[in-house]
């Protein structure tokens, strides 16, 4: 400012969006804003199941072998690494502390009732380290980095991983230290891994005997965004049903702000995982294969190195499905994947992260409670090649260029005239509609006018369901490259058998614009348009013309 390149009245107003925000939040109130709680009631508990659902996106469903009929089964195979420990959420500044999980095959065992027998196997693991311990333990905070004196504050948990971005509990300060305790049964008997990553230093004590030292040397690794350690491990030999103690000490980084500690577990592998899995398809009237992700590859601060399923999951949904042709995909991840097998199955569902009560709503869609409400809100490719970015990803010496320019997502495939797994707005549901064609409010309109689209949407089904109406543009007249088609506009609408409604879209003249750099502004140039209305980006159903004077 004092340069002359910055205007005092520009950094008033990046002071008043920062007050504004402190405002909102109660943090200038007497007393600062309001301490952080968790709840954990039945309504809240439906609303999670609401959004998951509404989130959850049924891909593929040939021979309408969903929803599922708990009549019509005797035995169904809940396989793969996901099936057992659903992941809720991404790694990252993106997690937050839940409330008890239930697993798919929780939820599935419960929803199909007693007189279906619901088997399980892994079929194999993901784990790029050691899973995190899912157990019951608590947890001790001390102030200070040396574990001194009495903790400050106990805090119970189920889950051994933990993320600290800023003070770690209220009443301890930056410079802390941590003590986690828990009395582990095992579930079998054999050689178990046990393991720590942290960004900080940490130790591993089993029954009193120091067992993984991640403390008095550390390596470099990518966990915790770029500061946490390598994994340290070791094998011990633990019995089926014995109670052992394991104490985990940790303190901070000297940085502070930031810390992290993940307490893995891997019980014996059998060599025979897969064949195990492949054995309960096979003689099951239907196979459901829960496969993804999990935080150790798709995390913020790190990319993956490739858009495959980790691990042997490939292989795992191939010969299940080879071995029960009844075989449903249950993809628990957060970005889109290679889907190459989705040839070999009737059934992909794509469940994402989707949060506490996310098993209990997949139960509740594949048995048809609730109808799949999700839309992609990214395109799925056939092969990787096939993505607008791939040419320019991952650059050269450290830089990347978007050299896709507008055409990325849906819009490069389509200028390509490449063909997509699953398009941008794809989603189906067990509802059946149709479309009236679209009528707007006028053929003509001027430069500050809104258009409105209406379409009469019915179900023509035997079930309620939702729809996504999408409207997109299509410049006819431009002078510069612009896409086929641009998404402008949407609504979801709910409707029982038989039931019909009319959809209103607005299209506002930003969704007519591009950008202009010359002009640094955005520019709707007269001439024709096109409105389609579809179902996704490579479903359009109607059109119809319109001019901008």
């Amino acid at each position: 400012m004092e340069a002359g390149e910055v205007e005092e009245s520009d950094l008033d107003a990046a002071v008043g969006n920062l007050l504004g925000l402190l405002e909102w939040t109660g943090a200038l109130d007497e007393g600062g804003p309001e301490e952080e709680t968790a709840t954990d009631g039945r309504e809240h508990r439906e609303l999670l199941v609401a959004a998951s659902a509404g989130s959850m996106v049924l891909l593929q469903n040939d021979e309408s072998i969903l929803p599922l009929s708990a009549e019509s089964l005797r035995r169904v195979a809940v396989l793969g690494p996901n099936a057992a420990f659903l992941e809720p959420q991404g790694g990252g500044s993106a997690q937050v502390s839940l409330a008890d999980l239930l697993s798919p095959l929780e939820a599935l065992r419960e929803r199909l009732g007693a007189g279906v027998e619901v088997v399980h196997q892994r079929g194999c693991d993901i784990h790029r380290t050691l899973p995190a311990l899912r157990h019951a333990a608590v947890i001790d905070y001390f102030e200070g980095r040396e574990l001194a004196g009495e903790p400050l504050v106990r805090e119970e948990v189920r889950r051994l991983h933990f993320t600290w971005l800023g003070v770690p509990a209220k009443g301890v300060s930056l410079e802390f230290s941590a003590r986690v305790r828990t009395q582990f049964v095992a579930e079998e008997s054999g050689t178990h891994s046990l393991g720590l990553v942290s960004a900080g230093r940490s130790r591993l004590f089993l029954d009193g005997e120091l067992v993984v030292d991640n403390w008095t040397k550390q390596e470099s690794g990518t966990a915790f965004f770029g500061l946490g350690s390598k994994e340290v491990h070791a094998e011990v030999e633990l019995t089926a049903g014995h109670s052992c103690e394991i104490v985990v000490e940790y303190s901070a980084l000297a940085m502070g702000g930031l810390g992290g500690l993940t307490i893995g577990c891997l019980p014996p592998q059998p060599d025979d995982l897969l064949e195990r899995a492949v054995a309960a398809a096979a003689d099951a009237d239907l196979a459901i294969v829960v496969v993804g992700s999990n935080p150790d590859w798709e995390s913020e601060g790190r990319d993956r190195k490739s858009i495959d399923l980790p691990g042997r999951q490939v292989e795992l949904i191939e010969k299940v499905a080879a071995a029960n042709p009844r075989t449903i995909v249950v993809v628990n991840a957060g970005s889109p994947l290679e889907m190459a097998w989705a040839d070999c199955v009737p059934a992909v569902v794509q469940l994402w992260y989707p949060g506490q009560e996310g098993a209990q709503a997949l139960a509740e869609v594949l048995c048809g409670d609730r109808d799949p409400g999700g839309r992609l809100p990214t395109t799925f490719p056939m092969r990787r090649e096939d993505d607008p970015a791939f040419l320019h990803y991952p650059g050269e010496r450290g830089r990347v260029v978007y050299g896709e320019g507008i055409f990325v997502g849906y819009r490069g495939y389509e200028k390509k005239r490449i063909e997509p797994r699953f398009a941008f707005g794809h989603g189906l549901t067990y509802a059946e509609f149709s479309f009236s064609e679209p009528v707007l409010s006028s053929t003509e309109i001027k430069d500050d006018d809104n258009l409105e689209v209406r379409v009469v949407v019915r179900n023509e089904g035997a079930r309620a369901g939702s729809e996504v109406v999408q409207a997109y543009i299509r410049d006819l007249e431009a002078s510069v490259a612009r896409p086929e088609k641009e998404l402008a506009a949407f609504a979801r609408v709910v409707l029982a058998p038989g039931e019909e409604q009319e959809v209103c879209l607005t299209i506002e003249r930003r969704a007519l614009s591009f950008w202009d750099p010359q002009k640094g502004d955005w520019v709707a140039e007269s001439g024709e348009f096109e409105v389609r209305i579809g179902r996704s980006s490579a479903d359009i159903r109607a059109s119809a013309r319109f001019e901008l004077l």
